[in-house]
């Protein structure tokens, strides 16, 4: 959308980033310093309706804000007859030398995964899973202080994923989730509760009047590099029964479901369609409780049911994360 308005999000306030009323506009620039790791996520997708002009849409990492501001880093993707995505910076009011890749990861119409990962050498394009272009610094990344998102695009939320402050930022990494999982299945009315931003590991939280039908619990997070295993739990906190337990394990490129009632194990489940959850990548799990089964679905897609074996479910209260994740979102 070409029309829109300016906001200002201080980190602070990034609370309130992801609000339950409608999705934010474009254009969208936001104070976001990058000498400390934080976690932001922009769904987007973009405009299914015909263009009445090839469609742009820009990212912007600048330094201070105005027309007048450096770039640091303009990710800019032109659906203009020769489709390509262009890379350059801007300083003193003239633009570098542009680089460019005539490949089009993104398609008028669809949904897309954006990651831009500031390193300590580049910035690291991430689309829909896949390594895209690296666009080595010109201008320090401690000097960035805001994120500019506009064009031809929908924004619907928005979070930064890192962890570590500044100086260690050299050292370290900060992660800029754009992604578009509009799942369908979810109305917003079904979500319980307000987000939790950046939780630590460990997680554990109270799910208030317990898991009642037609609830959805919406988890993301990232799975670093040297990830091996992680456990999402859905406990009966006075019993420590488990209604639902989700387990991936990444080196046997499986996700194994099970159920822990009266002190035992039940029979494993690991079938699914594919598998969402790999080392060094980014998801987006929505876990919605049926009648008679959870319906489980990772990235918008569906991944698997479980139908459930304690019949009281109801009484699930508890939600349990831990093990290898980083966790950026968490709804209950």
């Amino acid at each position: 959308m070409r029309d829109g308005e300016a906001v200002g999000i201080s980190p602070s306030t990034l609370g309130s980033v992801v609000p339950k009323s409608p999705a934010p506009t474009c254009p969208r620039h936001s104070p976001t310093p990058l000498d400390c790791g934080m976690g932001w996520e922009r769904e987007s997708g973009a405009r299914k309706q015909p263009f009445p002009v090839p469609p742009r849409f820009f990212v912007n990492f600048e330094v201070g804000q105005g027309p007048g501001a450096d770039v640091a880093f303009h990710f800019n993707p032109r659906f203009d007859g020769w489709d390509k995505v262009v890379f350059n910076s801007q300083q003193d009011g003239k633009w570098g030398n542009e680089e460019k890749k005539r490949s089009m990861p993104f398609r008028k119409g669809s949904a897309f995964e954006l990651v831009i990962m500031v390193m300590p050498e580049h910035y690291k394009v991430v689309v829909n899973g896949d390594p895209f272009y690296e666009f080595g610094h010109r201008i320090p990344v401690q000097m960035v202080t805001h994120l500019k998102v506009d064009g031809d695009l929908t924004l619907q939320s928005i979070n930064f994923i890192g962890g570590q402050c500044a100086p260690s930022l050299v050292r370290g990494y900060l992660f800029i989730q754009f992604a578009c999982f509009l799942p369908q299945f979810i109305p917003t009315s079904a979500m319980e509760g307000p987000p939790v931003f950046n939780p630590p590991v460990p997680f554990k939280g109270r799910l208030q009047g317990g898991l009642l039908a037609r609830r959805t619990i919406v988890i993301k997070g990232y799975v670093p590099p040297t990830g091996k295993s992680f456990v999402i739990n859905f406990k009966v906190g006075s019993s420590g029964d488990v209604a639902l337990h989700i387990n991936p394990r990444l080196t046997e490129g499986t996700v194994v479901r099970n159920a822990f009632l009266k002190g035992a194990w039940g029979p494993e489940e690991r079938k699914i369609s594919h598998n969402p959850f790999g080392p060094g990548q980014f998801f987006d799990l929505s876990i919605r409780c049926g009648m008679d089964r959870f319906k489980v679905y990772a990235n918008g897609q569906h991944l698997f049911d479980f139908s459930h074996r304690l019949s009281a479910f109801q009484g699930v209260d508890t939600l349990e994360i831990q093990g290898d994740v980083t966790l950026s979102y968490v709804q209950i």
